[in-house]
């Protein structure tokens, strides 16, 4: 039995996942198109 203290580096945090590029193309497309959407339901119905 020893009485010296091991230090041990702890174990690197894993990196938060980087968003995908593909998704966040896709979620603008479908805003503009709703964007367009409500522009033509508002004319149609309203204007």
């Amino acid at each position: 039995m020893s009485n010296v203290v091991e230090f041990k580096k702890p174990p690197k945090p894993k990196e938060p996942k980087k968003p995908n590029p593909r998704l966040k193309t896709a979620l603008i497309a479908l805003g503009v198109v709703t964007a367009f959407i409500i522009a033509w339901a508002y004319f149609q119905f309203l204007g």
